[in-house]
């Protein structure tokens, strides 16, 4: 049997070799530097076409002096708000005819930090963008060259020093969902919350502010990991209590398990317990009962980040921090408490 072919990839003599132009002609087209003759460039253009030419943006970059790639560290690429805000980053620069490079930080680790930094960096880079949702993001904006233009994007309100931010005010959010269930009448709301990430919580630290404000008690706090069956384990535990009338969950997964132990357990949703999310993640609106949680839009966050690095690729100093405010989306699992 023939050994299969090796891909080579078109070149610009292949351009010009089909095209029946010589290898300048087709740089002139494809650059727009210098004025080439219509039918010229039709005859280029048609070239491309059919023999899949794909410009090497990287060497482009260098030969032109403007660099035009974009690199993402994240922590990961599956994550509902990781995944939503990588897409917002790759929409933005996509519209700016920028590229964007993702680097996984697989471990937070100082070895693997710097080591994936290597990575990006490799590589022709204008600006960097670190997702600082966990402590792996943390130490990769905090070991970047100072001098590289660098933003961060994850939760917060304010940020004193450091790299330009976009943030999300997680403390506002869990703080309008603990209020909200507190004007529905319970006499407090229990909190199953996600992991720290080695960082400040702000959707527990805004359910804390709420019932400290309202003068409620404050319950213990419920750990757990970020997936529904950490919150199927914890509706296990609260189903047989009448001290639990409202549930502010850290995320929508954990709610969704919580509710659906709920459900196994014979507990109606809202009727004997409100369970409130966070994220408002696409699927949400269609479980029975629809969910009540708090709408970050991810997105959002990915587009402002991506704006806030051009204006530093373009020189601006003093880039402002950029912070958006969450908003509760009420549906069906949130009632009063029952008389």
């Amino acid at each position: 049997m023939a050994a299969p072919k090796s891909y080579r990839a078109p070149v610009l003599a292949d351009v010009a070799k089909a095209a029946g132009v010589s290898v300048p002609t087709v740089s002139r087209v494809l650059t727009g530097t210098k004025y080439v003759a219509p039918e010229l460039a039709r005859r280029v253009h048609d070239a491309v076409q059919a023999i899949g030419y794909r410009p090497n943006s990287a060497a482009r970059s260098m030969r032109s002096g403007r660099r035009t790639l974009v690199s993402v560290l994240a922590g990961s690429t599956a994550n509902y708000g990781y995944s939503r805000t990588l897409q917002g980053i790759e929409t933005a620069a996509r519209h700016a005819g920028m590229s964007v490079t993702i680097t996984v930080l697989e471990s937070s680790d100082d070895e693997h930090v710097n080591r994936s930094i290597d990575l990006a960096l490799a590589q022709p880079t204008a600006g960097v963008i670190v997702l600082e949702f966990d402590r792996a993001g943390i130490n990769a904006g905090r070991a970047l060259p100072e001098s590289l233009p660098l933003v961060v994007a994850g939760g917060g309100s304010r940020r004193a020093g450091g790299p330009a931010a976009a943030l999300i005010d997680e403390r506002a959010g869990g703080r309008q969902a603990t209020e909200y269930l507190l004007r529905l009448g319970h006499r407090t709301v229990h909190h199953v919350a996600g992991p720290t990430e080695g960082k400040h919580s702000g959707r527990t630290d805004g359910w804390r502010a709420a019932l400290q404000a309202a003068g409620a008690p404050v319950p213990a706090v419920m750990n757990a990991d970020w997936d529904a069956m950490a919150g199927y384990r914890w509706g296990e535990k609260v189903a047989g209590r009448d001290d639990v009338t409202a549930v502010f969950c850290g995320n929508d997964e954990i709610a969704l398990g919580l509710m659906r132990a709920l459900s196994d357990r014979g507990v109606s949703v809202p009727e004997d317990i409100s369970v409130v999310g966070f994220d408002d993640q696409p699927l949400v609106g269609l479980w029975r009962p629809s969910l009540t949680t708090v709408d970050q839009d991810f997105e959002d966050l990915g587009a402002r980040a991506f704006g806030m690095l051009s204006q530093l690729i373009e020189g601006v100093q003093n880039v402002t921090t950029s912070v958006a405010t969450p908003q509760l989306v009420v549906r069906e699992s949130t009632a009063p408490p029952r008389s």
